[in-house]
């Protein structure tokens, strides 16, 4: 059964977005027309591929009984002009500092392949189409 997300304009650039019982916001920056009230949609996009790499990281430590306090992923990321997009992403997982040497490889190896990665490296299909609003007169 497909999983579902539901975007709804807000006013201006602001968009609320549903994910389940959840509720996010996308907005622009002001200086590209937005209130910067909150991340844009490709701040939340990197944000989703930084939190996966994290979710991954913090299991490996956890079945291994390793601690998991400091763990944090530092992402950065630039643009790239044609087509619009994300042109690179440099992500830093940053370990707990009592982590032993001959864990780190294989971390490194499952922090890489998390959902959201594995989603970028082999991408899905994607289809977008119309669909008109239903009247409230109808």
């Amino acid at each position: 059964m497909p999983a579902t997300v539901h975007v709804t304009h807000l006013g201006g650039d602001r968009f609320e977005i549903g994910v389940r019982q959840h509720r996010l916001q996308v907005d622009q920056p002001v200086p590209d027309g937005g209130e910067d009230s909150a991340p844009t949609p490709t701040e939340l996009f990197v944000s989703s591929l930084a939190a996966c790499v994290a979710f991954y990281a913090r299991r490996y430590l956890a079945r291994h009984a390793l601690p998991t306090e400091g763990l944090a992923i530092r992402t950065d990321f630039t643009m790239a002009s044609r087509p619009a997009r994300v042109g690179e992403i440099v992500m830093h997982i940053e370990l707990p500092a009592t982590i032993p040497e001959e864990n780190r490889a294989a971390l490194l190896a499952v922090a890489s392949r998390c959902t959201v990665h594995n989603t970028l490296t082999i991408p899905p299909q994607i289809s977008i189409d119309l669909a008109c609003a239903q009247s409230a007169a109808a």
